[in-house]
């Protein structure tokens, strides 16, 4: 008689990962040996020819372990001709994504100049914002920003800092041409149509090669618990935004109320505006 094998739910319904994890993203495009698949992916969305790139900073798991907090969590990288990648992963829209990118490529400007540096051999920094949220009101996908006179929009002034936005949303939304490398990579990073992603795998070798790599990344151990503490800290960090936002509704609602009582409003008139009863409204002082 066979005996049935017992399977755990851990098991069962281990939960996977894929690329719009920002440390499975970072930890991925960041390895030795992984630089063709960045390679391959800015080829296909800056269409410039890319022999290699130096990857600024590997992800540290160890100081990710020890840290357990969200924070920035970004990919840069220098390319053979000098210019500066920097690749940022936003999951949850905190309405400052704008202002945000702004201050991070004015930062990283600053950090290549040294002493000495002429203007001229400032390199250009391109900043590079992939969001699983809509943020700019147009059907574009891909959105790809240049700086230019106003009386002349059709003359590139500054060069020197340039900035993408990718909207993973509005690329669901469509039914992508995938014999584009861009939009192969699109489906592989968003993960979300499994048809379109075995098509782009099918089409593109160097996706064929990535699959295999994210099947080890996402089963080390290691890897895996810190996407998992990342995951939690971002959960726990909007459950505490929303808890104070609602701490700061109810403490305007009392200064609203006070105010009126000081005015001699009625009291129905003020029930009726808040929805309290009249035994709420008199506790408050």
């Amino acid at each position: 008689m066979n005996k049935k094998k017992n399977v755990t739910q851990s098991e069962t319904e281990q939960k996977t990962y894929n690329l719009k994890n920002d440390v499975i993203f970072a930890t991925f495009f960041s390895r030795k040996g992984n630089e063709e698949f960045l390679i391959d992916f800015l080829k296909a969305l800056l269409k410039i020819e890319i022999t290699s790139i130096e990857i600024r900073e590997e992800v540290n798991l160890e100081k990710l372990a020890k840290d357990e907090k969200g924070g920035r969590l970004d990919l840069q990288a220098k390319l053979n001709n000098g210019v500066i990648i920097n690749i940022e992963l936003q999951i949850r829209n905190q309405k400052n994504m704008k202002n945000r990118t702004l201050l991070y490529g004015a930062k990283t400007i600053a950090r290549e100049v040294k002493r000495g540096t002429k203007y001229e051999d400032i390199k250009q920094v391109i900043m590079i914002n992939i969001l699983d949220y809509e943020m700019l009101g147009f059907d574009e996908y891909v959105s790809e920003t240049v700086i230019v006179l106003d009386k002349h929009r059709e003359y590139e002034a500054i060069k020197g800092i340039k900035w993408y936005f990718i909207e993973l949303p509005k690329f669901r939304r469509i039914c992508p041409n995938m014999n584009e490398k861009l939009n192969q990579w699109l489906a592989f990073i968003d993960d979300y149509d499994r048809e379109l992603v075995k098509m782009a795998e099918k089409k593109n070798k160097t996706l064929e090669k990535a699959r295999v790599e994210m099947n080890y990344l996402t089963g080390k151990e290691e890897i895996r618990r810190i996407a998992e503490l990342r995951e939690k800290w971002e959960m726990d960090y909007n459950s505490q935004i929303s808890e104070a936002k609602e701490e700061g509704k109810e403490e305007e609602k009392i200064e609203m109320i006070i105010a009126m009582k000081k005015n001699k409003l009625p009291m129905e008139l003020i029930q009726k505006i808040t929805g309290l009863t009249k035994e709420e409204i008199q506790k408050i002082n």
